[in-house]
């Protein structure tokens, strides 16, 4: 009799509470009819990539056919930006002697003609005294010449006197000229000599290389490296990418490649092929591929880029809508029904995207097969 009162007033208690349950339900169906209609009910299933949907809801993801079509595939291939060796000049002190001065450092825009370092030498005082020497024999020389004519003119020497009287003034002159030249060539004034050399820069450009500190050696013999400053015209660079030896054949000299700076995604560049590397690597099998493009100005040595070449001839290839392909964790997926209102998410490897916003897919599906027209609509719903 106890346990029947208990189970009275027990269910006594829960009738409040049902009663509250069945309104409440009510309200939240009455509420969803006036909105959108209900979300596709996915059924749960233990493979990650297979995503079941309600036979009802079917029809809410209508299929697509993947379709052939020709097209020039596409080569991507990562690569640095390098200076032109040809547009790099070695800056050299041809005077041997110690650095007295540093006027540039690494990194700095020069232009031609700018003084870049000091070099106190000891070529200098030889050269100029050389030059000395050469200024007195010519004179000297010159003055024995003309009393030879001279003489010559009264009968009082011989023809073969005065020859050796012109052939000696000839030679000084000659060692009087190699010795200006010699003056030149370290860049001093005969008329204002100093024992210390300005070296400038042979052309306008960047400094890429320094190998010279003050109170370093400096010059062809005395120095570790003759050159002292490497500068660089970088109007023009070099973008060099490593590419696998079975995608050489795609390539040829002069081709056009599409340039993506890492670091400015949004400023495409364009270039052409200029060399494509005759050595393989022997460990990775890829040849250096050699990229000319001109210099926006944003463009610094070392960057990294992505190089884009279309292959010189066309293939076939499967191409389907845009929406058909998802891109999640840097892939790209389609999904394929496999029935039983089950559809499998299926990884492909996609192209480039053609006019009428399709898609190219390179892999993963073949002409003729289905796949869902709007991808990112059921992983969504499958994540629901």
């Amino acid at each position: 009799m106890t346990q029947h009162f208990c189970a009275k007033k027990y269910s006594a208690a829960l009738t409040p509470l049902v009663l509250g349950a069945l309104l409440l339900t009510g309200c939240k169906s009455k509420e969803q009819g006036d909105g959108a209609p209900p979300p596709a009910q996915v059924v749960q299933v233990a493979d990650m990539n297979l995503i079941a949907i309600d036979s009802k809801d079917v029809n809410k993801f209508p299929l697509v056919t993947a379709e052939k079509t020709e097209s020039a595939a596409e080569l991507s291939t990562t690569g640095t930006v390098s200076p032109d060796i040809s547009r790099e000049v070695p800056v050299i002190s041809l005077a041997n002697g110690r650095v007295v001065d540093i006027k540039a450092r690494l990194g700095d825009n020069v232009k031609k003609g700018q003084v870049l370092f000091q070099v106190q030498s000891p070529d200098i005082t030889n050269a100029f005294n050389a030059y000395l020497k050469a200024v007195n024999d010519e004179q000297l020389a010159k003055k024995a010449d003309l009393r030879a004519k001279d003489l010559f003119d009264h009968g009082a020497t011989s023809q073969a006197m005065l020859e050796q009287a012109d052939d000696a003034e000839n030679n000084a002159k000659a060692d009087l000229n190699a010795a200006e030249e010699q003056l030149k060539l370290f860049g001093v004034d005969k008329d204002h000599p100093s024992n210390v050399v300005n070296v400038d820069a042979p052309v306008s450009g960047v400094i890429i290389g320094q190998n010279i500190t003050n109170a370093a050696a400096a010059g062809v013999s005395l120095s570790g490296s003759a050159t002292a400053f490497t500068v660089a015209d970088l109007s023009t660079l070099w973008v060099l990418c490593d590419v696998y030896e079975n995608d050489i054949p795609k390539l040829a000299l002069g081709q056009e490649a599409r340039i993506k700076v890492d670091a400015y995604p949004d400023k495409p560049l364009h270039g052409r092929i200029s060399d494509i590397g005759p050595v393989l690597d022997p460990q990775l099998r890829t040849a250096k591929v050699r990229i000319q493009v001109d210099n926006p100005g944003f463009l610094k040595l070392g960057m990294f880029v992505t190089a884009t070449f279309t292959s010189r001839k066309k293939e076939q290839h499967v191409v389907v809508p845009a929406d058909a392909v998802l891109h999640l964790h840097d892939r790209e997926w389609v999904f394929v029904p496999v029935g039983d209102s089950r559809f499998r998410r299926t990884e492909v490897l996609a192209g480039q995207t053609i006019d009428g916003n399709r898609q190219v897919i390179l892999s993963g599906i073949d002409p003729g097969q289905q796949v869902v027209g709007n991808a990112l609509m059921l992983e969504t719903a499958g994540n629901q």
